[in-house]
Parts: structure tokens; sequence; C-alpha cells
């Protein structure tokens, strides 16, 4: 790839009545298709929090020229994430959403195997892989704010910068072609993206209160399983730990139509939609985990949770319960801490600060505690050396990070897979972009899995531990 090339992006600014959604019917079969979708429209009002400011753009796209993709088992995909980033040109323009084409996909939370001395679970029974990521030569780009929409092409495959610009602009016709293509039509010539319902492979789960509904934990085998992990932090071994049940159901639509139930039912500012290699990735995430903007790194780590029940004043009061539970607090200021330490890692020294510590931010079903860190990225720091440093999310391991690791693989008998990864984008703008993979279902083999989970510290006590898996399950549920 050549460096940067000012010709390039070749841009195309789209009709004021330009609709994603619309847009996403047209290219939803085609392969790798990716919807960074903050459903912005989508979310409560009275977000009177900061979380109100993070739905400002979506992002489409699909049809890679290349992808990267590993199991657990296969040769370590780290070091050809670092020679993608080395290799992506840095032409990106200030006048556009920061996402004009790059690397963009899934870091599976397994991915972590890779970089620290922790074991996968038990049982490997989930067939997605660990990473699974594209090189993404164009995107279309949506402005929610000022309701502006580009397609944005960086041509990619080609060395010298005059086929560069050649390449884009042929692809700004072929993304135009799609558009207007009927959805089917839309594919031709190219592999089309699974959006069936397959013969569904055998899973075993135990049954819960949910008709239909299967969990990777036996009744009352949760809440043991957390009065464990109690005494594990009491006898020292951590301070925190993340655990969560995995529930399944089988498929029962194509997984793009529940993605268009999920966000109308369950509304985040870290949604998307991805179509991986054999699986398809439905995020309504709130959190975020790490966003990089003129290498200014910001992470957003959630953890305490209340109901949203449609009654304001009894919202209010569970918001003034969770702001002054100190369980809660002492969850979240512990992973504030953690986080300080990855960043830190990679950031210039004294630039690492907390701009936000434990304020209640409102969703559709719940509330959180959210925290906000910020630090700016080392001159010889890549994105891919940032992911490295923090990957993954303090907030869905535990404290310290690589112990809580070891007593999840113990503990959880099944692997999480994209759950409790990342979804996401390093852009040719040097901007970067990925979500905690929370709140998500995976579509695969005939089967939507979703798992739930929570902090667990020594103040927790089991049947509310196990009662507030349930309450994040709720959007989901109601979208099943």
């Amino acid at each position: 790839m050549s460096p940067t090339v000012a010709a390039l992006p070749i841009v195309h600014e789209l009709p004021r009545d330009f609709s994603i959604t619309r847009a996403f019917e047209a290219l939803k079969h085609l392969p790798g298709v990716l919807w960074l979708d903050s459903a912005s429209s989508d979310r409560s009002p009275d977000s009177r929090h900061s979380a109100g400011q993070l739905g400002r753009y979506s992002f489409l796209t699909a049809a890679p020229i290349r992808t990267l993709s590993a199991r657990i088992g296969d040769p370590n995909p780290w070091p050809e994430l670092d020679a993608w980033c080395r290799e992506l040109p840095t032409n990106g323009r200030d006048d556009l959403p920061p996402f004009q084409g790059g690397i963009a996909g899934v870091i599976g939370y397994e991915a972590a195997t890779w970089l620290e001395d922790v074991p996968p679970a038990a049982r490997d029974d989930l067939p997605t892989p660990a990473v699974c990521l594209g090189l993404y030569d164009w995107t279309i780009a949506a402005d929610h704010l000022t309701a502006q929409a580009w397609i944005v092409c960086q041509g990619f495959g080609a060395a010298a910068e005059t086929d560069r610009v050649r390449d884009a602009s042929r692809r700004l016709e072929e993304v135009m072609a799609w558009l207007d293509a009927a959805p089917r039509e839309a594919s031709a010539g190219l592999p089309v993206a699974r959006s069936g319902v397959e013969s569904p492979l055998c899973v075993e789960g135990f049954p819960t209160p949910h008709p239909g509904i299967l969990s990777n934990f036996a009744e009352g085998e949760f809440a043991s399983r957390v009065a464990e992990i109690v005494q594990r932090i009491r006898c020292g071994d951590s301070f925190q730990v993340n655990l969560a049940q995995r529930l399944v159901t089988h498929a029962r639509c194509a997984p793009t139509e529940l993605y268009m139930r999920l966000r109308q039912a369950n509304p985040a500012p870290f949604g998307g939609y991805y179509a991986g290699t054999g699986f398809s990735l439905l995020s309504s995430s709130p959190e975020g985990f790490l966003t990089v903007r003129d290498r200014v790194v910001q992470t957003r780590p959630i953890k305490g949770t209340a109901p949203r029940t449609g009654d304001p004043q009894l919202d209010d009061a569970y918001a003034k319960e969770l702001s002054e539970s100190e369980k809660d607090r002492a969850e979240n200021i512990m992973i504030v801490d953690l986080m300080r330490n990855d960043l830190s890692r990679v950031c210039d020294d004294e630039s690492v600060v907390v701009r936000q510590l434990c304020d209640v931010e409102r969703y559709r079903y719940v509330q959180h505690l959210v925290s906000v860190i910020e630090g700016r990225l080392r001159s010889d720091a890549s994105i891919s050396d940032l992911l490295q440093a923090c990957f993954p999310g303090g907030s869905v391991t535990g404290a310290p990070k690589i112990e809580a690791m070891r007593t999840i693989a113990a503990l959880e008998p099944n692997p999480r897979g994209p759950y409790c990864g990342s979804l996401g984008y390093i852009s040719c703008s040097g901007a970067a972009d990925f979500n905690i993979l929370i709140r998500c279902i995976v579509d695969v083999a005939g089967h939507w899995y979703f798992p739930v989970g929570g902090g667990i510290t020594a103040r927790s006590q089991p049947p509310s531990e196990e009662a507030e898996t349930w309450t994040k399950a709720m959007g989901m549920l109601r979208a099943i």
C-alpha cells in the first residue's frame, strides 16, 4: 500500500433523504457486511449525561478486500494485525466522520489467550473465530447530528497512486449500484453472507424460567459459583471477578431480521451487526472500550446496574440508590484503577486522567454507573499496541485482570466467544473505536447465544447477582 495520497479518498455525498437502515437492507447479503450502528434516534430521550453525546455517527460497509480470521489453536493473529496497522494509509479527512475505511470487525474474548498466560474454557463448543477482521476499502459514513452521509472509497488494493484513484472510483460506482439494486441482486458475483436459519446443532443446556431459553448453568449453580468467587476474594485471590451465564435458544428468523428487532427493543450507542466467518454478531452494547481521536484515548468502563421501570420517580430512586451504593462504586473504582494502569502502558506519562467517575447513565431497560478515563497515546505506540495493552476490557474480567481471567476460565464451563470482546474499527484517519461486547447475540449453527454477567466482589449476594443477569438480558429477550 502507498502512504498518504492527496487525491484520496474518493468521496460522494449522499442525498439528504438517505436512510442507513434502507442501505443495510440493500447490502445485508454481501459478505462481511458490517453496520456500526449508534441507534441514536431510538435512545431514551432523558439521557442527561455523556451517553447522550455518543450516538453521532454510524458506519456501514461490506465486501472486505482481505480478511483475518483465527481460532484458538491457530497461529497468533496479533502480529498480522500489527502489520495491517503499519500498512494502513493515513489519508483521512478532518471534515468527514472518523471511520473512512480501514480495519474493522470482531476481536473475541478468547483472543486474550494469545496475549496473556490464561487458559481457554474447558469446553470449546462455540464455532466462532477468536479474531475476525476485514480490510474495508470503502464505507458509508452517516452523521446523525448534521443529517449528512457520504460514501468514502480508498482503493486499498493497488500500490500506485493512480491505480488507487482508479480503483476507488470503480468501487464507488460498484457501491452505488449495490444501493440501487434489490437486495438479492446486490450480491451478484460475490459470496453471499449467511442470513437464514440453518439446521441447528444439538446444544446442551439447563431450563430457565423463560420457556425455550437454556443456560449453561443448572438451577442454583450460578449462585453457587458467585459464592465461590466471594470466598476466593476473601482469601486474597482477587478483588473482583466478572461471572457470566450463557443463554441460548434456537434461531427463529434471519439474524438481520433479529437485529432490526433488537435495535428497536434495546437501542444503544455501541450497537452493530457483523456477518463474520460462519457467524453473525448482533450488538446492543451501551459500553465503549477504546476510542482514539487525534491520539487521545478514552475508555468508558461500566460497573453497577439498576433497572428502569418506566416510572420517573421510581427510576430516580433507583438511580440515587445506585449512585450511593458502596458495593457498586467500589466495583467501578477498581476497574477505573485497572484501566488507568492499562492505559499507562502505552500513553504519555502523566497524561492518564479520570474525566468522569461513577456517573449514572440511563438506557432503555437499565441504568449504569459509568466512568471515563483518558490518556494520550505515545508517539511510538500504534492502535494495535493499545488494543494489546488493554484487551479485554477490565470491566468484563475483574481485577487483577490475569487472576480474574483464570478464575473465569475455571468457573465458566464454555467459551465466551465474541461476548466480552470488542467490535469496532481502526481508520485511515488515525481514529479508532471499539466497544465492549455486552448485550450481544451471536447467531451460529442455528442457535442464538447471548451471555449475561456481572462483577462479583466481597459484598456480592449470590441471588442478587443472578437476578441482575436477567435484568441485563431483558432487552435481548424482548427482541427474541
